[in-house]
C-alpha cells in the first residue's frame, strides 16, 4: 500500500493508491454488521423476554403478585 510522498504536493493523484485498508470491502463490512447488529437484537429480546416470564412465573406463584401490588405506593397529589 503506497500512500504516496507528503513531501512534495506535485504529482498525480491517481498514483497514490489506496488510503486504508480494505479498500473495496466496505459493502460487505456494511453486511456484516448488518446482520449482527440485527441478531444482537433478536438475541437481546429473546434472552429479557425469557427474564421477563421468569419474573412474572415467580410473581403469579402463592400470594406474592396481591403483596407485590400492595406494596407499591401511588405518588401523592399535590
Amino acid at each position: 500500500m503506497n500512500t504516496g510522498s507528503f513531501s512534495d504536493w506535485s504529482g498525480a493523484m491517481f498514483d497514490l493508491g489506496p488510503l486504508y485498508p480494505f479498500v473495496g470491502w466496505e459493502m460487505a463490512m456494511v453486511i456484516v454488521l448488518a446482520i449482527f447488529w440485527v441478531g444482537w437484537h433478536v438475541g437481546q429480546i429473546r434472552a429479557e423476554s425469557r427474564y421477563l416470564a421468569d419474573k412474572a412465573r415467580v410473581l403469579r406463584e402463592g400470594d406474592s403478585l396481591h403483596r407485590a401490588v400492595q406494596s407499591e405506593r401511588t405518588p401523592e397529589r399535590m
